[in-house]
């Protein structure tokens, strides 16, 4: 029979019993727990979470017939426009795509949230994100560069889900203070819990594997109470892309946020403490739902030196990120100036001097 190997909640290590404590303890972070407890913890955790298995909604007759897959022959992106939408480079490599064919068996989206910034506002954005910045590339700046900027639609599973939590800490209180002869220093230690359930509502995972996560958790967050049900007019002179990832996939990138969250939430409550650690952390997920939507991002692709770097804004509130690259030879010609620059004073204070 397999014996079930505990882990710390705190640093991961494996943890055993202590006969002098009678409670299970961490021997990496000296943590210790309930043996009870932690069981039930484990038992639960154990438990795959089981989330609503989302159902595609069928396209209606005719919404296709307008609809065209523009696909990259570099990154093997698959773009939906509709077919009077001039594609003529893919919005993540920047290299030339061509039309496929007519839209089938892509997956209709659930809902959409239509773009509220129009071109020349992401413009503005991103040439505010490059103003200043002397080191940059200097074609990075081009205007033509600028105009590449597109308007696209990315898939996202969204995840409701109502979470169960029981946190555990150890705090403590620290009291100095000084007699004639001696500082004093009294700290005690006590053991705050805290119990409650939140809801979720509509947690975005990004379902597209050429966009990273990273850059598409920087532009949010997205109000997803101005999402509409999806209709094929909204899409009419922007992109779409076709999700990668089914909600599977994404299943686990949406517990570690909704968990994190949770832990942060909880965390926030235990205040007026010298320190906190948490020594059980249990986060329990239940009524899970997911809905598969489009959100509105400009993206633009440059390439330099044979790297690209991808930019992105929010559509809906102008949030902006992205990449920039160092031109080292504008670098140290900077740094030859400053040489020189400090070199002439140097010798001015001397000749001065001497």
């Amino acid at each position: 029979m397999a014996l079930k190997e505990f882990k710390c909640p705190n640093c991961d290590g494996a943890i055993a019993f202590d006969a002098k404590s009678q409670q299970m303890k961490c021997p990496y972070c000296d943590s210790e727990f309930d043996i009870e407890a932690l069981t039930e913890a484990v038992d639960e955790q154990e438990a795959p979470v089981e989330w609503a298995t989302h159902e595609d909604a069928e396209w209606t007759e005719g919404e296709q017939e307008g609809m065209r897959i523009y696909s990259c022959n570099t990154c093997a992106g698959e773009i939906i426009a509709e077919e009077n939408t001039a594609a003529s480079s893919c919005p993540y490599c920047g290299n030339p795509v061509i039309m496929k064919g007519q839209l089938s068996g892509s997956a209709k989206p659930d809902l959409i949230i239509p773009f509220k910034m129009d071109k020349s506002a992401a413009i503005e954005a991103l040439q505010q994100h490059l103003s200043g910045k002397r080191l940059l590339p200097k074609c990075f700046k081009s205007t033509k560069r600028l105009n590449e900027i597109k308007g696209l639609y990315v898939p996202f599973w969204l995840f409701d889900a109502d979470v169960n939590a029981n946190m555990r800490y150890r705090t403590t209180q620290v009291r100095s203070w000084s007699d004639s002869r001696f500082h004093y220093t009294e700290t005690r230690t006590f053991r705050v819990t805290r119990q409650g359930e939140l809801a979720f509502d509509k947690v975005p995972v990004d379902a597209s594997a050429k966009m990273p996560d990273d850059l598409m958790e920087s532009i949010e967050p997205f109000d997803i109470s101005e999402a509409k049900d999806f209709q094929t007019a909204f899409l009419a002179g922007y992109l779409a892309d076709k999700f990668d990832f089914c909600e599977k996939h994404c299943i686990d990138r949406a517990n570690e946020r909704i968990r994190a969250s949770t832990e942060d939430a909880f965390r926030k409550t235990v205040t007026g403490y010298a320190s906190v650690t948490p020594e059980y952390r249990g986060v329990y997920l239940k009524k899970s739902v997911v809905k598969y939507a489009l959100l509105p991002v400009w993206v633009m692709c440059t390439t330099w030196r044979d790297k690209n770097y991808l930019f992105a804004m929010n559509g809906q509130t102008g949030k902006f990120v992205g990449d920039l690259p160092t031109d080292w030879g504008i670098f140290w010609r900077w740094f030859a100036l400053l040489a020189i620059g400090i070199a002439t004073v140097l010798i001015g204070i001397a000749y001065l001097i001497f």
